[in-house]
């Protein structure tokens, strides 16, 4: 079984083979950092754009790769929501164009389960783990019982932890994106108790017996401690101390809410799992210091931390191609009149949090 994947939901152009062996034959992934570095953000009509100039070739390059011609592909899966309208349309049309004209399946994916499902790509991984999702759009704890099966336990109420460190870079006059840049200063601290106590910052809903999460608070707190040094006075050193002190606060505020959702999955799941997991995905997964936050976490409490190599913490098309493999041989095709999704929860049935609005 041969799948294409194709994603194209925010700002990088990527298509994919991947097999049902777990072989992944080529992925391609064109990102557009200079196009959208001069604006500090993603602009979704320049993203749409480079999605119509680059996603031909990308796709052509994919083929070259795997040394397939495109009607050796069994199936086209591509990501049809959530995501910027316009790009996921460019994606998704590509994708029914190529199904029609090859008669084979095409595979709408939900972005967030092609994340959520990414480390079975990696390794032989069963039902049911417990999932962090966490990248620029998304926060949220989730229960993966099977493909396409998904409860909902935590979500952020305002900001995601990466739009936090995004936003957050942007106000300390860091490069666009964000996130690697803060990771990059935070790695040259050279006094860690120095700069937390330089800059204090909260652990948002610390002691909240839920598991939501809220980042805006925090966000807030960067910006009043960048108004309090002048730009005269801002050295390099406040600035790596000061994206320390961030990367620690979101990296024990998410391991904060994951401890609480270890211990109801023990509770809820643990009769049926021999190997307990804790999988961490999404583009903000790439952080290391995340990662260790996390793998503290599980070793303490029995469980295993599951992170997807780096080149596939990022969007990218083989964990699109990948979901489709994972649908196709459950017989789960969908129509070519299929409509994108600018949102698209993975647990839809999942009761609506106060403030959490469309990130829910």
């Amino acid at each position: 079984m041969i799948v294409l994947g194709i994603e194209t939901s925010c700002d990088e152009t990527a298509a994919a083979i991947v097999t049902d062996k777990r072989d992944i034959l080529s992925n391609v992934v064109l990102r557009q950092l200079e196009e959208h570095a001069v604006f500090g953000g993603v602009v979704p009509e320049i993203a749409a754009r480079a999605h119509i100039d680059h996603l031909d070739n990308t796709i052509r390059i994919a083929l070259e790769q795997a040394n397939l011609r495109p009607n050796m592909v069994g199936a086209v899966a591509a990501t049809c929501g959530p995501g910027l309208i316009g790009g996921v349309l460019v994606g998704m049309m590509t994708a029914k164009a190529m199904a029609s004209a090859l008669k084979v399946p095409f595979i709408a994916v939900n972005h967030l389960e092609a994340h959520a499902l990414t480390p079975r790509l990696t390794s032989d991984l069963e039902f049911p783990y417990l999932i962090l999702l966490v990248s620029g759009g998304h926060t949220q704890i989730l229960v993966a019982e099977g493909v396409g099966q998904y409860k909902r336990w935590g979500t952020t109420l305002d900001d995601a932890a990466g739009e936090c460190f995004d936003k957050s870079a942007k106000l300390m006059g860091l490069p666009y994106p964000g996130g690697p840049n803060i990771e990059r200063m935070a790695n040259n601290t050279k006094d860690a108790k120095q700069a937390l106590e330089q800059f204090p910052l909260p652990r948002p809903m610390q002691h909240h017996k839920n598991y939501d999460f809220s980042f805006s608070g925090l966000k807030s707190a960067v910006r009043s401690h960048v108004e309090s040094l002048s730009s005269a006075s801002m050295a390099d050193k406040d600035i790596e101390n000061l994206c320390f002190s961030l990367q620690m606060a979101i990296s024990e505020t998410l391991a904060s809410r994951c401890a609480r959702a270890i211990e109801k999955f023990k509770a809820a799941y643990g009769p049926q799992t021999l190997n307990p997991t804790l999988v961490v995905s999404g583009g903000v997964s790439a952080n290391q210091t995340i990662r260790k936050t996390l793998e503290n976490l599980c070793a303490k409490a029995g469980f295993r931390l599951s992170a997807p190599p780096l080149d596939l913490c990022t969007d990218n098309a083989a964990m699109v191609a990948w979901v489709g493999v994972e649908r196709l041989r459950l017989g789960l095709t969908d129509p070519l009149t299929f409509k994108a999704r600018p949102r698209w929860p993975l647990d839809p049935a999942a009761e609506p949090r106060h403030g959490a609005g469309v990130k829910a």
